[in-house]
């Protein structure tokens, strides 16, 4: 069997699956997330390790598996991080995630120095603070003392086969969420890195996602409860991970979006996608010579999370009584629009000073108005995405969906009417991203013979057909969105300008 972990940002997603492909236990364990003023937003890269092994241990007590048939681990970990770690393998602080946006001046100083259609065309990305290059400028700017004695930078499941395995390298998927990677050449940009004037040094080795870096060593064996000398397997980034699990392997796969907490919609191609607006980003699919493509906003699934702790159900039940009378309102048809940018924005604006809002409210909305305004608002903004591959000759015709948030059927008729295209969810939305690792696992060991199993390991299940009353009122509510948002951008720099001086 195949042991495989997803550390996401909630928590780490861990399966057990059989050499055959099929699904034998699941579970996850949580982790916090400290969430702070001026765009923080940092996790304990301990408390992975302890969600790792905690998960491990009860996925073989829940199958009743011994250690010896576990032939592989691997992971797929959120990306675009900062791990660094000391001589020690020490982390000097805690884990700076994706969500955390305080690095505009180091930023800044990167775009003074490469210019952002030049980093663009060199990463695949934007230049922008949510990236692991400007995390480590920033890390070294204001905790210099804590900086001297980095010996090295990893991503979240890196540093976790490290801790599994004592080897320090990252994967072509995950460094590419990087900015500091050279998607052309296949290696770290010496340009980039020059201009953030960092050493090369502390950036490990790249390998394939498939690559056998190590196996489990004594130390991890008892921590795990697993065999020392498995092998393990570097996996991947979450994103390009995910699209593997749900079954997007090349251009004929199709797309699909992933729900998580960040949300995102994606397509698989045999090269980089550069929009001459740079709306998307490409990151290195863990299938190698391939790329995805990707429409990345912030605080996807994080917006319905918000409303729901927000308005605080108790119960699940109250959490299906809130997305049924999401279901009967009406938002953006009676004028009330959410901006969904919690964690500032990513695709399509790029801009870590963009803020959430609620526009448009009346005295009669009420908790169903304003869960179907964020419903819509995510919709919305995943549509730019959507809009920006057809610009650049990528069309989409149906999508499928997966992560947490796909379970609110509500969301996915939204989808499907405002994109005006049928929607499926896969039956395994939870663990898209844990079976591509334990794909990408069974391939690096020889237990699979290619990367095209990872199609029979889920299917689409409930189906949503776009109602086309629905899709033209969209169509013409779809501007007024994006009005929104451009007469408030000023406002929220303005906003953050304040916040700098103050």
């Amino acid at each position: 069997m195949i042991i495989s972990h997803d550390l996401g940002t909630t928590g780490n997603k861990a399966t057990l699956v059989a050499n055959d492909g099929r699904l034998m236990s699941a579970i996850t364990v949580h982790y916090d997330t400290d969430f702070g003023l001026g765009g923080k937003a940092e996790q304990d890269p301990h408390a992975w390790w302890d969600a790792l092994a905690r998960a491990t241990r009860e996925l073989l007590e829940r199958a009743n598996a011994r250690p010896e048939d576990i032939d592989v681990v691997s992971f797929s970990g959120q990306m675009m991080g900062v791990v660094a770690i000391d001589d020690a393998g020490e982390p000097v602080f805690p884990s700076i995630i994706w969500a955390d946006t305080r690095a505009t001046a180091q930023t800044a100083r990167l775009l003074d120095t490469v210019g952002m259609e030049r980093g663009y065309q060199i990463t695949g990305h934007r230049l922008n603070p949510t990236y692991s290059l400007a995390k480590t400028m920033w890390l070294r700017d204001t905790a210099p003392e804590a900086f001297a004695r980095v010996r090295r930078i990893l991503l979240a499941k890196d540093y976790i086969a490290f801790k599994l395995t004592g080897v320090q390298v990252t994967d072509r998927s995950d460094a590419s969420s990087t900015n500091a990677y050279d998607q052309r050449a296949g290696t770290w940009s010496d340009e980039l890195i020059a201009a953030s004037g960092l050493s090369r040094e502390i950036f490990p080795e790249i390998v394939d996602s498939t690559t056998v870096i190590g196996t489990i060593t004594p130390d991890a064996a008892r921590a795990t409860g697993l065999i020392a000398g498995t092998p393990v397997v570097i996996g991947g980034g979450d994103g390009p991970m995910a699209a593997l699990g749900a079954g997007i392997i090349d251009a004929s796969s199709g797309a699909y979006a992933c729900m998580g907490s960040s949300s995102w919609v994606s397509v698989a191609a045999d090269a980089p996608l550069y929009d001459p607006q740079m709306r998307s980003m490409t990151f290195n699919h863990v299938i190698p010579g391939r790329f995805v493509p990707t429409a990345t906003m912030q605080a996807g699934g994080a917006s319905l999370q918000w409303i729901v702790d927000t308005i605080s159900p108790a119960t699940a039940a109250d959490y299906a009584e809130l997305l049924d009378a999401a279901e009967n309102r009406q938002a953006s048809g009676e004028g009330l629009y959410f901006l969904p940018h919690l964690l500032g924005e990513r695709s399509p604006y790029w801009n870590p000073h963009a803020r959430a809002a609620f526009v448009g409210l009346l005295r009669h909305h009420d908790r169903g108005h304003m869960t179907r305004a964020v419903l819509e608002g995510v919709a919305f903004n995943l549509l730019t995405g959507l809009r920006a591959f057809a610009d650049c000759g990528t069309s989409v015709d149906r999508i499928d969906v997966i992560g947490g948030a796909a379970n609110a059927s509500a969301l996915l008729q939204i989808f499907a009417d405002m994109w005006g295209m049928p929607v499926a969810r896969r039956d395994l939305v939870d663990e898209a991203g844990a079976i591509g690792a334990a794909v990408v696992a069974g391939v690096g060991v020889g237990i699979f013979e290619n990367f095209e199993v990872a199609a029979t390991l889920s299917q689409r299940s409930t189906g949503y057909e776009p109602d086309a009353a629905a899709t033209e009122r969209y169509a013409r509510e779809y501007p007024v969105f994006l009005d929104a948002y451009s007469r408030l951008e000023p406002w929220f720099n303005a906003l953050a300008e304040g916040d700098a001086r103050a």
